[in-house]
């Protein structure tokens, strides 16, 4: 074996004609590997996640929006209507500071509207893998776990309370055996416990924000109960002629 021949076979390839064609040359092929190639080819990550379904990540954002849906309804003028109850347990609470009018509700909604789609998006474009998705997700989970928290400890109706047992937890726990089921890495650990402190951040970041925007939480009284507004002080005539002098 020439000097080429050995040189191609410490690298692991070897010389074989070409019958096939006929035109009695020679190609080079592979003919084995080293052991350290084989290691990392076996260490190299290998893709063996499948298809996730839209319904995955796109019904993040549909289950939110039939669950923000009962809030958008009920959320403003609840404290109001609830104070007299909520005072007598938990008289600690301002309640009075945690009435919002319809147009802080209106406008918090639609600002966490763009938040989720954004979080949807970025998981239909990654398969499931983004983690901003799976912290919206593992949040939105969380959050209807909270409402239930709420309703048991004021023993009563809070907003988002029926939506909760019956749309936001069950698509949660779905969509997380959805991604594990197509192989989908889901974040864990201090990364995501992270996500998940974050995702109440966000939210009130949301209020704060669309309190800045409507310039009030607080409703007017005369509209949220329904009294007629107290009339102006009738203005005090100018005394002209006598009586200016007497």
């Amino acid at each position: 074996m020439g000097s080429a021949g050995r040189a191609m076979t410490r690298t692991g390839l070897r010389t074989v004609p070409r019958a096939a064609t006929g035109t009695g040359r020679w190609t080079v092929t592979r003919a084995f590997s080293w052991p350290g190639a084989r290691a990392r080819e076996r260490s190299a990550p290998q893709d063996v996640t499948r298809s996730l379904p839209w319904t995955v990540t796109w019904g993040l954002l549909a289950a939110w929006a039939i669950h923000d849906t009962e809030e958008l309804a009920t959320m403003a003028g609840w404290a109001h209507r609830a104070r007299p109850r909520l005072e007598s347990r938990f008289p600690q609470v301002p309640w009075e500071r945690l009435e919002v009018s319809q147009r802080h509700v209106n406008v918090a909604i639609g600002l966490m509207g763009v938040v989720m789609a954004g979080a949807s998006a970025l998981g239909a474009r990654t398969g499931g893998r983004s983690p901003v998705f799976q912290a919206a997700l593992a949040g939105f989970g969380l959050h209807g776990a909270a409402h239930l928290a709420q309703a048991a400890a004021t023993r009563g109706y809070t907003p988002g309370v029926v939506t909760a047992p019956v749309v936001v937890i069950p698509f949660s726990v779905w969509a997380w055996r959805r991604l594990r089921s197509a192989g989908v890495p889901v974040s864990s650990g201090r990364s995501g416990w992270a996500a998940v402190a974050a995702f109440p951040v966000v939210l009130g970041g949301v209020h704060a924000l669309a309190h800045a925007l409507t310039g009030s939480r607080h409703p007017d009284d005369s509209v949220r109960t329904g009294a007629a507004r107290p009339r102006p002080a009738a203005r005090r005539a100018r005394p002209t002629g006598r009586d200016r002098w007497f």
